[in-house]
């Protein structure tokens, strides 16, 4: 056999094996596996427990291809929060509030946010809120980014809901202030039974109490609005 055919089998044999990123086609699927591996990690052993060498091997996943896409583990742990939050808003977002009133337009949105809170995301803030003295910045971070998609979030829905009903010209719901409406919105409506619910408070005792909660939260919120008690 001649040198060249033996140097280009040498040549050509690497190739097969070719290290490095994904190609783009397949990056997203790698991004999903690590966040899915991370945020169980994050779950299992919180944020001081896990390791990338961990994540790296549910996710089925080198180090380099985590370490590419983020900084360090408190990176990783914020992008996990952050695609939650996301997931949650996409969803939100694509399906207009059912009910005849503005009442129950916007309990319907209430309890679904809080269902979902209480359910697939309750977690997750227990870990951030457990790990705060260990990386004050990152939880700190964490929450502010969390909450400001979600008042963004709520925001819009209220905006939406309130064209459709004579409260939508009161000053609560001027573009302006707009903002401090879904601040306060997300204060009285959700956050008492997620308080609850990270002291311990047990999940399903707390879901049953979503709509009546709701209920009475809602009505408070839009006698505060019309009276321009709020802004």
């Amino acid at each position: 056999m001649s040198a060249l055919p033996a140097r280009k089998r040498r040549l050509q044999k690497p190739a097969a094996g070719r290290s490095g990123r994904p190609p783009r086609e397949f990056a997203g699927e790698v991004d999903a596996r690590i966040l899915d591996a991370a945020r169980r990690i994050f779950l299992e052993r919180g944020l001081a427990g896990a390791s990338i060498d961990e994540i790296a091997a549910l996710a089925r996943a080198g180090k380099p291809s985590i370490y590419a896409r983020f900084a360090d583990k408190e990176a990783l742990f914020a992008a996990v929060v952050m695609r939650n939050v996301a997931a949650a808003i996409e969803r939100f977002g694509s399906k207009v509030p059912a009910g005849a009133t503005i009442d129950e337009r916007l309990v319907n949105v209430g309890a679904r946010i809080l269902h979902w809170c209480l359910t697939s995301n309750i977690d997750l803030m227990r870990v951030a809120i457990s790990e705060a003295r260990r990386f004050p910045d990152l939880a700190n971070n964490v929450h502010h980014m969390a909450r400001q998609r979600g008042e963004e979030a709520v925001g819009r829905l209220l905006s939406e809901v309130a064209q459709s009903d004579p409260l939508g010209v009161v000053p609560a719901f001027a573009p302006e202030q707009l903002a401090t409406t879904a601040r306060f919105f997300i204060d009285v409506v959700v956050f008492p039974l997620i308080t609850r619910a990270l002291f311990g408070d047990n999940i399903e005792s707390l879901c049953a109490e979503i709509e009546p909660h709701v209920a009475r939260a809602v009505a408070f919120f839009l006698a505060a609005c019309r009276h321009s008690g709020f802004n």
